[in-house]
């Protein structure tokens, strides 16, 4: 009888899971589970619409990605809100310095001489230590020092006739938007709204990316900077890209560039 009774290796091809030890059993099972997990990560990256965004620095890059962001219901959190206000203040700190330094270069008198005052005020904000040590970015109680400053200063006819010029040199797009709601700005408590949020400027550093789906396709959205600087970085995100989407600034066409692009 012991010759017509099946050898182990015969029952384990007829019966492979029943003379498993619990290890070995544990270790098929873990297998199986990363063969699933291989074949679905290759059907994603198959599915995968990869778009990379270019174009030169402020063109708009950030800004489109923020929208799709929020656009396919992911908003930003109580600390990226936070962030981007201190990303504001910057911006509001950093566009009134432009339009002072415009206004001297240009020769516009000032409509009321005693904001000299308030320029040389905010002329002296060190911008090279906000850089080194905020991140580029500036405190709620830093900005409500110069606040009066700026409020008096962009209520001043000569820094509105530079304004007037600005395409004689380089000002960001948005820093008429928010020196027009310095009230809000001020308030204590301010949190950004997503209006504002995508109005927000800071450079671009590095590589960022964001998923979403749009009708059950996964999209996958690459941002590099656009700096001369960060050029070279480009390359990095070429693999498997499925499409460039190259973005212009159109409403800086005629405006004087910071670079040479």
């Amino acid at each position: 009888m012991a010759d017509f009774l099946p050898s182990r290796s015969v029952l384990s091809v007829c019966f492979p899971n029943c003379l498993l030890t619990s290890g070995e059993a544990e270790q098929m099972r873990k297998s199986k589970e990363i063969d699933k997990c291989i074949n679905r990560d290759k059907t994603y990256v198959k599915r995968l619409v990869k778009i990379l965004l270019l174009g030169a620095g402020e063109s708009g890059k950030s800004t489109f990605l923020k929208q799709m962001r929020i656009i396919h219901g992911q908003d930003f959190d109580q600390k990226a809100k936070e962030d981007f206000r201190a990303t504001i203040y910057s911006n509001v700190i950093k566009g009134i310095r432009v339009l002072v330094d415009a206004r001297e270069k240009l020769h516009i008198p000032w409509g009321d001489p005693s904001n000299q005052l308030h320029g040389d005020t905010v002329m002296a904000f060190d911008t090279r230590a906000m850089m080194a040590h905020g991140h580029g970015m500036v405190e709620s109680k830093v900005f409500q020092y110069y606040l009066p400053s700026i409020r008096a200063l962009w209520a001043d006819q000569g820094l509105q006739n530079a304004y007037d010029r600005r395409r004689e040199f380089q000002l960001g797009e948005s820093v008429k938007y928010f020196l027009d709601n310095l009230e809000k700005l001020g308030l204590s408590g301010y949190i950004p709204s997503q209006q504002d949020i995508l109005l927000a400027r800071k450079p671009t550093k590095g590589i960022h990316e964001y998923d979403f789906e749009i009708k059950n396709v996964p999209f996958k959205m690459v941002d590099v900077g656009g700096q001369r600087s960060e050029r070279r970085r480009w390359f990095e995100c070429f693999d498997s890209v499925t499409s460039i989407l190259f973005l212009v600034s159109s409403s800086e066409y005629d405006q004087v560039s910071r670079t040479s692009y």
